[in-house]
């Protein structure tokens, strides 16, 4: 148990940014699933729509520090890529 005040505050900020990062992870894990999801249903049109709000919510999310910026770049390529992926072979098939 912390003693001291400097200690006790910084009880408290990690529980607030704790809290704040899992609301971020968490949203940023719903804008990818319902992208994923539009992408298997074949949707296309809403899946780039979708896809340009995944990119806004990584960045935001990078932004803030709850993810690194590495890890929001590493994200945002594969999904562009089973984007362009998915687009291609519709336009193949």
């Amino acid at each position: 148990m912390a003693n001291t005040i400097s200690a006790k505050k910084r009880i408290r900020q990690n529980e607030r940014n704790w809290l704040r990062n899992r609301h971020n992870k968490s949203m940023v894990k719903t804008e990818t699933r319902k992208f994923l999801q539009l992408l298997h249903q074949g949707d296309l049109q809403a899946a780039q729509g979708a896809f340009s709000q995944v990119q806004k919510r990584l960045d935001q999310v990078a932004a803030k520090g709850s993810l690194h910026r590495n890890t929001v770049a590493r994200r945002k390529s594969r999904l562009a890529r089973r984007l362009k992926a998915a687009l291609a072979s519709a336009n193949v098939g």
